[in-house]
Formats: C-alpha cells, structure tokens, sequence
C-alpha cells in the first residue's frame, strides 16, 4: 500500500474522466482520502495541467462543461501537498536535459527526487526516461492497492 508519494497529472486525471487504469487511480486517490497518513504530493503546475486535460476533454469528445467545472472544484479539494514550481525549477531543468523529458515531466521528477519518494505515472514513455535517473518510479498500472 502506498502511502507517500508523488502523483502527475497523467495520474490524477483518471479519477475525473474514464480512461485505461481508471480503477487504480481511483483506489489510489482512495488510500489518500481514507488513511490520515497518507501524502500525495504534486508541483503546483498539476492543477493546470489536469484542467487543461478536462478542457481537451471538452473539446474533442463533447463532455459537459458543467462536468469539467465540477471535476475543477473537486481536483482543487483533493488533500494534496503543494509545491512551488519555482522551487522545483532548477533540479527540473537539469532533469530534463539530462533525460530529454519535457519540464513539465521533470517537475514532478524533481519533487520525488527531492523528497525520496517514488513518483507514480501513467506514462510509460516517462518512466523509460527516467530510467537511470535516481528517480523512483512506479507506474499505475502496477500499483496494488
């Protein structure tokens, strides 16, 4: 059971819109809610990159803007642990470069990195990258909860 860790955005999407690996997400995001100790942490970017997914979600597949709303409001209610991008900036430029992932990937890398904790993806591209890295990663559809 995992209890501390660090989540992206491929991650918290699926307890909003259906998509492979929903179920675990959603067991996921169910340790968090119902275990006191339970920590997620996420850069600060999460919230945008997730509404940016709902928004596309909205465009390309007609899914209700009251429903992208909702999904907005419950992901800015989740019990996570927010950390400032600026301070994530430095560690998760070198990252990038040195693994040829995007900032916004090596953010959430460098945060896992910076607090010894496994960062859980859904991407599996991502995790090859990191590879060699330092950083711990686990991918969801790997994760028994």
């Amino acid at each position: 059971m995992i209890s501390d860790c660090v989540v992206d955005a491929s991650v918290g999407i699926k307890i909003f819109v259906e998509e492979p690996f929903s179920d675990a997400a959603d067991r996921l995001f169910d340790e968090l809610a119902n275990n006191p100790l339970a920590r997620f942490y996420v850069p600060d970017l999460f919230f945008v990159e997730c509404a940016n997914i709902i928004w596309k979600y909205v465009r390309r597949f007609q899914y209700p803007p009251e429903n992208a709303r909702q999904d907005v409001a419950d992901l800015r209610a989740l019990a996570l642990l927010t950390v400032s991008t600026a301070d994530l900036i430095g560690p998760a430029l070198d990252l990038a470069m040195t693994c040829d992932i995007t900032t916004y990937d090596a953010s959430y890398a460098a945060l896992a990195r910076q607090l010894s904790l496994p960062l859980i993806t859904a991407d599996d591209r991502l995790v090859r990258k990191l590879t060699g890295s330092g950083v711990s990663t686990i991918l969801l559809r790997d994760i028994s909860v």
